[in-house]
C-alpha cells in the first residue's frame, strides 16, 4: 500500500489536500523503498511461477500474489531508478531500464491506486481467512 500511496502521490494530493504531509515524509525513502519493492517483486513473480499449482486449489490468492507482484516491480522500477542505476553499471542494462520506464511512466498513477486496492485486498484477506 505504501508503494502505491507514492505511485499515485500526485492523483492523492490532487483529491486530498491534506494528504501532502504525510506523503511528503515518505518522500525522502521513496528510492530505497522503490528499489526493495522491484526486487522484492521479482522473487514474488518468481515464487508465483514456482507456485503456480496454487491456481487450482487457491486461484484466487494466487492471481492475487501474482498482481501484487508485478504491481511491486513495476512501481518499483519507476520509484526506485535512481538507486538502482547506482548499482547497475552497465550501460546497455542502464539504457534498457531508461526504455522500461518510459513505458511504465505513463500508467505510474493508476497502478499506484491499483497497488493501493490490492494492499487493501491482501490486508483484508489475510484477516477473513485467517480467522476462517
Amino acid at each position: 500500500m505504501v508503494l502505491g500511496v507514492l505511485g499515485a502521490a500526485s492523483l492523492i494530493i490532487a483529491r486530498r489536500p491534506d494528504a501532502k504531509d504525510a506523503i511528503a515524509k515518505l518522500a525522502p525513502y521513496q528510492g530505497w523503498i522503490g528499489a526493495i519493492s522491484a526486487l522484492w517483486g521479482v522473487w514474488g513473480v518468481i515464487s508465483s511461477v514456482l507456485n503456480i499449482g496454487w491456481m487450482t486449489t487457491f486461484p484466487i490468492y494466487w492471481f492475487t500474489f501474482l498482481a501484487d507482484s508485478l504491481l511491486s516491480v513495476a512501481l518499483g522500477l519507476l520509484l526506485g531508478v535512481g538507486v538502482l542505476k547506482t548499482f547497475i553499471k552497465d550501460a546497455t542494462a542502464q539504457a534498457k531500464m531508461d526504455q522500461t520506464i518510459a513505458k511504465l511512466a505513463p500508467f505510474q498513477g493508476t497502478m499506484g491506486l491499483v497497488a493501493i486496492g490490492v494492499g487493501v485486498w491482501m490486508i483484508l484477506a489475510s484477516i477473513l481467512f485467517a480467522a476462517g
